[in-house]
């Protein structure tokens, strides 16, 4: 039969609090909060086909009222940005940076940055406007209808 000794005890307590610590200290990146993260916003109306529809639309990103003029939007779960240029005129573009995929973070000053290294990009076209990245943002395809924004 083998005996408990406070020196086992003591050592399995230590090592249950260190995988608890590195546990919690593992993640990748900024924490993100609920409020951080976009979901997409949610149709008033009912979201089965009407008659003459052949499928039903996508679930919309966001409201036209929601991406102010000269800025933009970053939906991280979606891995997309939503700008508008100019009033009226909406464009979107991956919300992955070309350097090293980092996902962009904001939208200010006509430009979309990213975090990681400094890289900007412009709200109208995706093109670099300062570097390290060489490659623009792919522009996404969508669709305003009415109010709505969705991916097509």
């Amino acid at each position: 039969m083998t005996e408990t000794t406070r020196r086992t005890v003591v050592f399995g307590a230590g090592t249950a609090g260190l995988a608890a610590v590195l546990t919690a200290c593992a993640s990748y990146g900024t924490p993100e909060t609920e409020a951080d993260v976009e979901a997409p916003v949610e149709e008033e109306a009912s979201s089965a086909p009407k008659k003459g529809e052949a499928k039903a639309k996508a679930k919309a990103l966001a409201d036209t009222g929601d991406i102010p003029e000269g800025g933009g939007k970053v939906f991280k779960n979606q891995q997309v940005v939503v700008t508008q240029p100019t009033a009226g005129e909406f464009k979107a573009f991956s919300a992955v940076c070309t350097h090293q995929g980092c996902t962009v973070a904001s939208v200010s000053n006509q430009t979309i940055n990213c975090p990681c290294h400094g890289s900007k990009f412009s709200i109208a076209d995706g093109s670099v406007t300062d570097g390290p990245a060489g490659s623009p943002l792919e522009e996404k395809q969508i669709e305003v209808d009415g109010e709505k924004i969705r991916l097509a």
